[in-house]
């Protein structure tokens, strides 16, 4: 039995994993045009709707502008490809499957080594200061993972970078990178615009040589509490419907 086939009968909703492909084919297509892949590196990977066990994810070889729908891979926890063409990155497969695997509320993983928040990794203190807005979205939610071993090149690398998550939703890798990991592909993607908007203004303030100006701590509890609630809409959802009209009006390919 073929690939497709299998996912034919697998009881899966074909339908909500349609929407799934379209929905991350969209984040990679919309990250290569902020900038923040880097060449065919880097990967986004979401669980398949209705499965515990297989998971969406970018194939080798493979630019983040030049990925649809159907181009995406699925792959199971040991490696096999169920259905696509290609096979997942090394370290796609095990940093991805492992943190999948290990931290089930990570339906989506979003890691990249998109510039400002990478940076942020190489330097001395804390990545995030509490000095701006958008920072602030990420008050309580991060964590750094000081351990940096080279390439993740099996499954030990793998669990380490999942067991370091622990409660968090964002993963400063230091030295590496980031990780972002939520609920749904639309949080994942919102996190992951607006962690590389903080840090940017971050650094451009930083780089002026000025102090930075900390936010209250009280103000910054508040505010964090706030964005937790989206202002009492679902801002992650309506911003990932942006960019899907965005992107279908100039590469609306990335639907196939």
């Amino acid at each position: 039995m073929n690939a497709p086939s299998i996912l034919r009968h697998s009881g899966l909703d074909q339908q909500s994993v349609w929407q799934a492909r379209v929905d991350l084919a969209a984040c990679f297509r919309q990250a290569a045009r902020l900038g923040l892949h880097e060449g065919i590196c880097n990967h986004l990977s979401f669980m398949v709707p209705g499965s515990d066990d297989l998971f969406l994810v970018n194939p080798d070889g493979w630019a983040f502008a030049e990925i649809t729908a159907s181009r995406l891979l699925i792959c199971d926890f040991n490696r096999n490809v169920i259905a696509g063409d290609g096979h997942p990155e090394d370290t796609a497969f095990y940093i991805h499957a492992r943190v999948h695997k290990n931290v089930p509320r990570a339906r989506a993983a979003f890691h990249t080594h998109m510039p400002n928040a990478t940076a942020m990794t190489m330097v001395e203190g804390p990545p995030l200061l509490w000095a701006g807005q958008s920072a602030l979205k990420f008050y309580g939610r991060t964590v750094v993972d000081e351990e940096y071993g080279g390439l993740a090149l099996d499954e030990a690398e793998g669990d380490r970078i999942a067991g370091a998550i622990g409660d968090a939703d964002i993963i400063f890798m230091k030295h590496h990178g980031v990780m972002v990991v939520g609920p749904t592909i639309a949080k994942a993607w919102d996190d992951l615009y607006y962690l590389e908007r903080a840090c940017e203004v971050q650094r451009l303030a930083q780089a002026s040589g000025r102090k930075l100006v900390p936010i209250a701590e009280e103000i910054v509890l508040r505010t964090a509490e706030q964005m937790k609630t989206e202002g009492g809409r679902e801002s992650a959802w309506l911003h990932l419907e942006s960019v899907k009209r965005q992107l279908d009006k100039d590469q609306p390919e990335y639907r196939q």
